[in-house]
């Protein structure tokens, strides 16, 4: 089965399932160290997560907000590398849910996108993000993860243009990740951005893949309002991130982490949160 089968596969099974969408949580690779990273995404897996995003340590995350900037600087400080976070984090997890692997423009180019599509099938990723390539840009990329099954997973914003939006939506692959604000992720307070539904909308139709939204989704009833939207996916990454490195010194915090994934799974399944 390729990436891209494994991606839709996930959606259906989380339809199938009467979720009102699928969840995929977003893991920063090697924060607060490889081995726990490995934890928290099999316990992602376990807690209910349909999909994975999972993120590799960058010097100049463009699209990150504070807490995933700064578990990407400590893990870069701590020595982790691409390489690690493919070996050690994404082959593990891959055997779990399919993972989709965020990483930025600058690593993909220093090795050649070919070569980078090779490694990610080689360690079991289903697709790739990269959130500072625009589409006129992306050919290259698309045309090597075609080759290998791989989905390549677009982005698009409130802002985005009418015509822009029908252009990406035309080449997306697995699912298009709509970005529910403009700025960088991060955990918001109260109820959704106004107009959320609408963009879901337009992106829905410009499409034939799923939609999912991420940034600004942090609590069981953001990711329950986001799925009522008509978000197909619900993507949640600070505040889990940040979970990730709360906690007294030593102590584990995969349990704190996979309670707030099955908070999440539960909301989104319109079962009461316990």
């Amino acid at each position: 089965m390729t990436g891209i089968e494994r991606i839709a596969e996930a959606f259906e099974s989380a339809r199938a399932s009467g979720r009102r969408a699928a969840l995929m949580p977003y893991l920063m690779g090697g924060y607060p160290d490889l081995e726990t990273s490995r934890r928290i995404g099999i316990e992602y897996a376990l807690g209910g997560a349909d999909l994975v995003e999972l993120g590799v340590p960058f010097s100049d995350p463009l699209a990150d907000g504070p807490v995933i900037h700064a578990a990407g600087t400590a893990a870069l400080r701590a020595g982790v590398r691409l390489p690690d976070v493919l070996s050690e984090v994404v082959r593990p997890v891959a055997e779990h849910v399919p993972v989709v692997v965020m990483c930025y423009a600058n690593p993909i180019v220093a090795r050649g996108v070919e070569r980078f599509a090779d490694a990610l099938v080689e360690h079991g990723a289903s697709g790739l993000i990269v959130p500072d390539l625009p589409l006129e840009e992306a050919p290259a990329a698309l045309r090597a993860c075609d080759e290998r099954g791989l989905a390549l997973v677009p982005l698009v914003a409130p802002t985005t243009p009418d015509a822009r939006l029908a252009r990406i939506g035309a080449q997306a692959r697995g699912f298009i990740y709509t970005v529910s604000l403009t700025g960088t992720t991060g955990e918001r307070t109260g109820a959704l951005q106004d107009g959320l539904a609408g963009v879901l909308s337009r992106a829905a139709a410009c499409t034939t893949v799923p939609v999912a939204v991420g940034f600004g989704i942090s609590t069981p009833e953001q990711a329950a309002a986001a799925a009522a939207a008509g978000a197909d996916g619900v993507i949640v990454g600070s505040r889990l991130v940040r979970a990730a490195g709360e906690g007294a010194p030593g102590e584990d915090p995969v349990p704190a982490v996979g309670a707030l994934v099955r908070a999440l799974a539960s909301g989104l399944a319109g079962t009461p949160v316990g």
